[in-house]
């Protein structure tokens, strides 16, 4: 059934840099695979899509919002979370708007196919498509913790996708680099 999908091999991978108790915004977040994952963690979520069938199936998850973020305004205007979360979506016109989003200490866990998708399967326009190395430019003023761009498996796919996190003004670098790492 449409919706109950496991999350993301990423996102499960990679969650363990989100705060605990952090709050997490799914983007594109369909029928909640990831604000279920999130909330079973102790996160405050908030998702939001524009199809209403998956806004009324995440309906009791957290705060939900049925909106059109390419043709509307942010929903999210001013707020900050402590993790951005999107997958299998790209709207290039969003991104700083996402990467606004991210509180101070907050993360960043984007994945979405990457252009060699076209050549195996859909979405096959560069509009949906990450060009090589996009995703790392996007993310360059934030601490890089996770990319990856190549081919995977089950199902087979060409996808891109970085976990970044913004600083806070008390950082040290290298210890920061250190408890991301060690956290796994």
């Amino acid at each position: 059934m449409h919706g109950t999908e496991d999350p993301s091999a990423w996102v499960r991978r990679w969650s363990h840099v989100v705060a605990p108790g952090a709050s997490v915004l799914d983007v594109a977040c369909g029928h909640g695979r990831h604000l279920r994952w999130f909330a079973q963690r102790g996160h405050p979520v908030t998702g939001v899509d524009r199809d209403p069938e998956a806004i009324a199936a995440v309906a009791g998850l957290g705060r939900v919002v049925q909106a059109d973020i390419e043709n509307g305004p942010w929903p999210f205007e001013g707020e900050r979370f402590g993790a951005v979360v999107v997958t299998n979506y790209l709207w290039r016109e969003l991104l700083p708007t996402l990467l606004d989003s991210v509180a101070e200490g907050g993360v960043l866990i984007y994945e979405t196919f990457g252009i060699d998708h076209a050549r195996i399967g859909r979405p096959s326009r560069p509009a949906f498509l990450l060009q090589p190395g996009e995703l790392l430019r996007v993310c360059a003023g934030l601490q890089i913790v996770a990319y990856e761009d190549g081919f995977c498996r089950g199902p087979d796919r060409f996808v891109q996708r970085v976990v970044a996190r913004r600083a806070t003004p008390t950082d040290n670098p290298d210890t920061e680099r250190l408890r991301l790492d060690l956290a796994e």
